[in-house]
């Protein structure tokens, strides 16, 4: 048997199908003051979105560039949409010799690879897919949990920014994907929206499409919600909860509806959450943006204080725009 990896040619970048990473770093605790410049990508199981972020203020500070996600949303098909938002975006900008890079995918990341995908096509399943995706764009790329970059960017610069306790964030969109903190470590890898729920995975029966494809009145849909949190509740008794994704564009429809025992508030960011969070967990691996060594934004220290007084680090907004 021949030991030489099978490829496969996205336009003009032959991919390692065989590629084995040694492993994925670890990720920094949420908090680490950033500065510079990253590039941010979400693939979706809808669209393909990235943007270059300031890592100081959460800004965008390219076009936010989407095209939709191929179908069948094969990982050579979607590695070349990468190549291709990616290119869009990067046209024209001023950018560093070594620009950190991160890409949040549906699924669980382990070792550079999807080991489940969610609302994608399976074929990610044990794909070399840090290898894979660098090599479509030319440049090396830490990914992560879809989820998890859009929690993040909500503890880095939004609505957990100084939080403490258990905070979990759940986005409701085509799917219910789910990032878990504790006193601001992050949880790799949750799978909230497939707990079991009347029989089925819970995000078949509310997430956003569900919501959409069963014609459920909001209402009625948060009525089944609420059942849904306190399953949620129950287990992990969470202090805060965050709701993202595209049913949180319409919780003036739906929020006063809500029961829990935590608190409920909406994500700062909504759709530019995984971007934002992409970019910041790759500026933190890659470590140049760090302003010191173990440097953590700590609920009331006086780094905190000083950088919100600059005006730059958790209360510096982003311009969230829509799909």
């Amino acid at each position: 048997m021949s030991d030489k990896h099978q490829t496969v040619a996205i336009g003009d970048v032959e991919i390692d199908m065989g590629a084995d990473p040694a492993g994925d770093p670890a990720l920094p605790a949420p908090g680490a003051r950033l500065s510079g410049v990253a590039l941010g990508i979400d693939v979706g199981g809808t669209g393909v979105k990235a943007a270059l972020v300031d890592l100081g203020t959460a800004q965008l500070v390219s076009p936010r560039v989407r095209e939709r996600t191929p179908q069948p949303s094969t990982p050579e098909a979607v590695a070349a949409t990468i190549a291709s938002v990616v290119t869009k975006v990067l046209l024209g900008q001023d950018t560093p010799g070594v620009l950190p890079v991160g890409c949040g995918l549906p699924g669980i990341v382990k070792h550079g690879r999807l080991a489940s995908a969610a609302n994608i096509d399976p074929g990610w399943v044990g794909w070399p897919a840090t290898d894979n995706i660098g090599a479509a764009i030319g440049r090396p790329v830490l990914i992560v949990n879809d989820a998890d970059a859009a929690g993040v960017a909500e503890l880095a610069y939004g609505a957990a920014a100084g939080r403490m306790g258990t905070v979990l964030l759940l986005t409701l969109g085509t799917g219910i994907g789910s990032a878990l903190f504790i006193d601001g470590h992050l949880v790799p890898n949750s799978e909230f929206g497939h707990l079991e729920f009347h029989g089925h995975d819970a995000e078949t029966l509310i997430s956003g499409a569900a919501r959409e494809r069963r014609k459920l009145g909001w209402k009625v849909w948060t009525r089944q919600f609420n059942e849904y949190l306190a399953r949620i509740e129950l287990y992990l008794s969470p202090d805060l909860i965050i709701l993202g994704g595209g049913v949180s564009k319409e919780w003036p429809k739906w929020g006063r509806m809500v029961k829990a025992r935590a608190e409920v508030v909406t994500a700062r960011f909504l759709n530019t959450s995984g971007i934002i969070g992409a970019a910041w967990a790759a500026g933190a691996v890659a470590g140049g943006g760090v302003a010191a060594a173990g440097d953590r934004l700590l609920p009331g220290s006086p780094l905190d204080a000083a950088w919100l007084a600059a005006g730059a680090g958790p209360g510096a907004a982003a311009s969230p725009d829509g799909g």
